[in-house]
């Protein structure tokens, strides 16, 4: 139920299927197996057989997004996305998600603007109930759609946008382009989230309406992936779906291209924000035309790269942001293209602007080389093999390629419509669609500071919700007995799953080189990409307290040239290998991560080995780092979530922790950092001794260990003393603390205290234990804040824990005027729960972790994780089997006793971060041992000093 996030990625996903070095003939084996046929009732199927792993993913997508709907009631699209995972006519409350993760499976949903879909990843013996299940809710459910469901998922959503848009900064944005972009009545007009007026004042015939005109077989396409026998398939496909009835004949719709008359120009004072936005929009056409694809190129060229323009002009000659992008908007009806600034705290609109216009004189002046294009393409085929690296990876490629261009195998064509793109369609497109042409620009700055905003511009009519007392509605819904439809045989049995598959872990093999780098492996042949990570011990543990944020800056300086290579062509080299290296830092680590093609494997990790042993230090590239690091530590203290996070850390770690210190470090420490500083961790703590090395993909050992010879030979090995520190829970009070975030329209809780390193023969039991309490969406916490009160869109408990004690956190973003309750709600559960659970929830449990092992190995990432753990912790090989066995043998007895051993409310922190002005008060009268209020760096406040 995330209505932004599967947008980018189907459709990132589908626009990357070019070759790179390769010839026609290889390129036309980018592509995906598929059988595809039409069911009487109008239901599109595709199937791809994939007996890779024993799992099968099942997507069904509508050809319905919020484009389908209209002024006055929008957001339905995504809210009732929403109500298809309450319950249906066989299915009960609250089972969808309960019974697949039973399974050992994962479903959820998204909506965008151009459509709806829907999934499940289950082992393959739960394939039938995954029909039985989406086809109880595409045939069988609207007779199930209660006052007090709706009400409930009403709830949920407008929850959604607070914490998705109005909790954040920038989060209107979108809001003003597509009202000022697209007319009045146009299906882009308005957000997928839909207006909160709207959500407030949908109804049950609303939904029934949109139900039974857009959620048809008859407008939508049926995608299983995965390991299953093709007939057994289709026969389940046709008992399941065959006999659902066609609905409403839904009309395809066409292309709404639009145009502007004149610039239009808006600003905000953005209650979150701590730096200057600029957005300029202007309109293109729509997905899958040829200059689509040619618009693409230009956003990369523009904006991607220390050669882009708008980076040489913005970040390196004016010093006006720290970072530039540029998109095209891929979409059904019209497209767009945007370029997106945020400028560097206190930095003027204006300047970004002009500094914009400077840019495009530049490219207009220095044109598009041929290796421009090239190095676009090189990275494509890797991107390809990413995306299909999961079977529902392939259930999305065929799925979107159906429905938006009418064929699953539309790959092939866009392939060769992306291999078509010259310099010159760059060029037209540019001078088409930007150069002089009118465009919609927003001007975003924090409050108060209006004197950033660009030239001309009108305050935008944004409204943002008023903080009120919370008022329960009761919904009563009639005790009639739910109608069944009929059907061919009986529904309301769930069929069986036979047998789960059992656990496989794959083979891993081990080597040791000379200097001390520890290396682990594992051969996965399925898609032709390798994954690697280095890691080197350390990390934020080696930062000095007084230096804070050293590894941090680290990890991006030696990322920025090397001795032999300027920053631009370092970058240049690794996107002509169509790969990407990463480097960062966390709390015990500094990671190296990449990804590449098996056939640049060996060039690859040369470059690796240039950028680990002969960094640049350059000092033009360090400053720009800095500042660029201190406005992204100013904008996390504007962002409720990144307050609660530090001081949640700072309370519970103490000051004398170095966990107490973002890994980011503060803006007065990093001020004043040097590159010497940098050149002396490096020295002191950059060593083969303390690293190990993971790699999975189409590669075998002998290869692997051939290309680490360099890195054996030349990087000497040196004594590295990993400094302790222990960490231990002396809460012995319930303590309540208050941040301030005035108008706030969510509060962010989090609940804990110092619990169990990883390493503790406890930590893996703790963690079963928790699954229950909250450790998933059939976690007990969310069902009552979510499922039953709606006041929050998810909440969660967890252990986390390293070498070091990690926390137990309970956690959740709930509408500001529920915060006292939903503390209250924490408190009981967690108190409840120590009481001891049913056997059921138990079963449960245990089915949900074992059953989902089948999922644990398919994808190369996933299986680099299995190593990292393994190397971090020094677990044996078959450590999975041993945590199933800690799982299998759990007792209620046992169970009981953990959470007495680790969950005790009455000592628990307790932070809020909310607005203090309408919520403060009331924890006075609270079961507390104390209140305090905090500043946002965690340190106490008078009551006098924050504005209520």
């Amino acid at each position: 139920m995330y209505a932004v996030v599967l947008t980018a990625l189907a459709f990132v996903t589908i626009s990357c299927n070019k070759e790179t070095t390769n010839s026609v003939e290889e390129t036309a084996k980018l592509s995906i197996d598929f059988e595809k046929y039409e069911l009487e009732n109008g239901l599109d199927v595709v199937l791809h057989q994939d007996k890779s792993d024993p799992i099968v993913s099942l997507a069904i997508q509508y050809g319905v997004g919020s484009n389908r709907e209209k002024t006055g009631r929008t957001g339905f699209a995504h809210l009732f996305e929403h109500m298809l995972f309450q319950e249906s006519e066989n299915v009960g409350q609250d089972q969808f998600f309960k019974k697949i993760q039973d399974a050992g499976g994962t479903l959820n949903g998204g909506t965008w603007k151009d459509g709806t879909i829907y999934y499940e990843v289950v082992p393959k013996n739960a394939m039938e109930m995954i029909m039985w299940l989406e086809s109880d809710r595409m045939g069988y459910l609207i007779n199930t759609v209660t006052e007090s469901a709706f009400y409930n998922q009403q709830e949920v959503v407008q929850n959604e946008k607070r914490q998705r848009v109005d909790n954040n900064p920038y989060g209107h944005t979108n809001w003003v382009l597509d009202k000022n972009l697209y007319p009045e009545g146009h299906p882009y007009n308005w957000q997928v989230i839909g207006e909160l007026v709207d959500l407030q004042n949908a109804t049950v015939d609303d939904v029934r309406e949109f139900y039974d005109k857009f959620y048809g077989p008859n407008n939508a396409t049926l995608v299983l992936a995965g390991d299953f026998e093709t007939e057994e398939a289709k026969s389940l496909i046709e008992k399941y779906f065959g006999e659902i009835k066609r609905r409403q004949e839904v009309e395809p719709l066409k292309p709404q291209l639009v145009t502007l008359e004149e610039t239009k120009r808006f600003y905000h004072e953005d209650n979150f924000a701590t730096a200057p936005q600029l957005n300029m929009v202007w309109p293109t056409p729509e997905q899958f035309t040829p200059d689509a694809y040619a618009l693409n190129f230009l956003a990369e060229i523009l904006a991607s790269g220390k050669r882009a323009p708008l980076y040489k002009v913005l970040v390196k000659e004016k010093d006006l942001t720290s970072q530039t992008a540029a998109y095209y908007n891929n979409q059904q009806l019209a497209g767009e293209f945007q370029i997106s600034i945020t400028a560097n705290s206190g930095k003027s609109l204006k300047d970004v602007e002009a500094g914009i216009f400077e840019a495009f004189a530049m490219f207009e002046k220095d044109g598009v080389t041929d290796r421009d294009i090239e190095r676009i393409k090189a990275g494509l085929e890797t991107q390809f093999y990413n995306g299909i690296s999961s079977v529902l990876g392939k259930s999305f490629q065929l799925s979107q390629y159906n429905v938006f261009a009418g064929d699953p195998g539309f790959i092939e064509q866009d392939i060769e419509n992306i291999k078509k793109v010259t310099k010159d369609d760059v060029l037209r497109v540019y001078n088409k669609y930007i150069k002089d042409k009118p465009f919609v620009m927003t001007s975003f700055v924090p409050k108060g500071q209006i004197e950033l905003i660009a030239d001309n511009s009108l305050k935008a009519p944004v409204v943002e919700e008023e903080i009120k007392e919370n008022v329960v509605k009761t919904v009563i819904d009639s005790n009639e007995e739910i109608a069944k439809t009929p059907s061919n045989f009986d529904r309301s049995i769930e069929p069986a799953q036979g047998e789960a598959p059992a656990l496989s872990i794959p083979d891993t093999w081990t080597a040791n080189l000379s200097n001390g780098i520890e290396v682990y492996g594992i051969v996965q042949n399925e898609i032709p990409t390798v994954n690697f990570s280095l890691v080197i011990e350390g990390g934020h543990l080696l930062d000095d307290k007084n230096k804070n944020g050293v590894a941090n800056l680290m990890t991006d300086i030696m990322m920025e040239g090397t001795a032999n290579k300027t920053p631009l062509e370092l970058e240049e080299e690794i996107e002509l290998l169509g790969a990407t290296i990463n480097m960062y830092t966390t709390n015990e680590s500094i990671v190296i991560r990449g990804n590449t093609l098996v056939r640049n494997f060996d060039k690859t990790m040369k470059l690796i080995e240039e950028i680990l042993l002969e960094p640049r230090w350059d000092e033009e590239e360090f400053a720009r780092i800095k500042t660029r690091t201190i406005n992204q530590i100013k904008r996390s203290q504007a962002n409720p979530n990144d307050v609660a996070g530090r001081v949640f850390n700072k309370l519970l770690y103490g000051e004398d922790h170095i966990f107490s210190y973002p890994i980011s470090g503060t803006e007065e420490a990093v001020e004043v950092l040097t590159i010497d500083d940098l050149k002396e961790y490096y020295n002191k703590n950059f060593s083969p001794s303390v690293s190990t090395f993971h790699v999975v993909g189409k590669i075998d050992k002998n290869t692997t260990m051939e290309n680490l010879k360099g890195l054996e030979e030349r990087w000497a090995a040196k004594e590295v003393i990993i400094p302790d520190f222990p960490a231990e829970n002396n809460r012995d009070k319930k303590s309540l603390y208050f941040v301030d975030i005035p108008n706030a329209k969510q509060s962010v809780i989090n609940i804990g205290y110092i619990a169990l390193p990883r390493t503790d023969e406890d930590f893996f039991p703790a963690e079963v234990m928790n699954y229950k309490l909250g450790g998933s969406f059939s976690g007990n916490v969310n069902l009552i804040l979510r499922e039953e009160k709606g006041y929050t869109y998810g909440a969660r408990t967890r252990f986390n824990g390293s070498k070091i004690p990690g926390k137990f956190t309970a956690s959740s973003s709930v509408r500001t005027n529920t915060t006292g309750e939903s503390v209250q709600i924490f408190k009981d559960q967690i108190a409840k729960y120590k009481e001891g659970i049913p056997e059921e929830d138990l079963e449960f449990t245990k089915n949900a972790l074992i059953k989902s092992n089948s999922r644990r190995f398919e994808t190369q990432y996933s299986l680099l994780g299995m190593l990292q753990e393994m190397s971090n912790y020094d677990l044996p090989t078959d450590y999975i089997e041993g945590e199933e066995q800690i799982i299998k043998g759990m007792t209620l007895e046992q169970h009981k006793e953990l959470a007495n051993k680790y969950l005790d409310e009455s000592k628990m922190a307790y932070l809020v971060v909310g607005d203090a002005a309408t919520q403060f008060a009331q924890f006075k009268e609270m079961d507390f041992d104390e209140v305090k209020l905090l500043d946002r760096e965690g340190e106490e406040v008078k009551l006098e000093d924050v504005k209520m």
